[in-house]
């Protein structure tokens, strides 16, 4: 059985866990250690068993706990090359850990291959992710995007499960209380997500296969889990498609968000 769960999700901390019979996997870390050790015991996750962290890129509610995680665990992490250095520059890895490039193409890992695809924001390199667990179903991460490219699309069609960046309801972020510049900056092709693009895309992945559909790094000034569920609803709605039934859908709150298996 296989399992997806955002441990934390949205502006302030984001934390993705992974896991299938050959072990577990991380995608960012960005609440502190403590509160990682809680929230994965409280899905059942078992730290003893984690392979691998992999993360998106260097901005703090990505990493805030990355530097004590790898001093407290001999985990590898993969990153983008830039991702790493920004990460060096930063001052946040140890000077005994196990790092490892994820630009060369897929990694494997106790049977489970990892594909990194690049995403579009305002940092070094950002990245998308993409497992494949032995049993050869796919599980897909994919959020602080402002675009969804050819290649991440590429990445995340035949995903049987898929997290995917729905983070503000462009009406409320134009309405809302942000400066001009932080505004232009969420709306650009390198900020964040909005729910009408992240809606557009999912009855394409839909028709790839993709049944467990969780909406993430929601803001949590500029959207709401209504908003978000439902402008996907809506889109999926198009297709013939209805929730429960074809799929399944959630938005991940900012913590104690439950599993869902694929």
């Amino acid at each position: 059985m296989s399992r997806i769960c955002p441990l934390f999700s949205g502006s302030k901390a984001n934390c993705t866990y992974i896991s299938c019979e050959s072990g577990g996997f991380l995608v960012d870390i960005g609440c502190s250690y403590k509160s990682f050790v809680l929230a994965l015991e409280n899905v059942g996750g078992d730290l003893d068993t984690i392979r691998g962290i992999f993360i998106t890129h260097e901005h703090s509610d990505h990493i805030a706990g990355l530097k004590t995680f790898l001093k407290n665990n001999s985990i590898p992490l993969f990153a983008s090359r830039s991702t790493i250095s920004a990460l060096i520059a930063g001052n946040i890895l140890p000077n005994k850990c196990d790092v490892v490039t994820a630009d060369e193409g897929d990694i494997e890992i106790n049977g489970c291959l990892v594909s990194r695809f690049a995403t579009s924001h305002d940092c070094k390199d950002s990245s998308g992710y993409s497992f494949t667990v032995p049993n050869g179903e796919k599980v897909s991460v994919c959020t602080d995007t402002g675009v969804l490219t050819d290649d991440s699309k590429n990445h995340l069609l035949g995903s049987k499960a898929v997290l995917i960046e729905s983070n503000h309801d462009i009406t409320m972020l134009k309405n809302g209380p942000y400066p001009p510049q932080l505004k232009a900056r969420i709306l650009s092709d390198v900020g964040h997500l909005s729910n009408t693009s992240c809606s557009q895309f999912l009855p394409e992945l839909l028709k790839s296969g993709t049944n467990r559909i969780i909406l993430g790094h929601l803001s949590q000034n500029n959207n709401t889990p209504l908003h978000a569920l439902s402008s996907a609803q809506n889109s999926l709605s198009l297709i013939g498609a209805t929730k429960g039934k074809d799929y399944i859908l959630a938005a991940a709150k900012p913590d104690n968000n439950e599993v869902i298996v694929f």
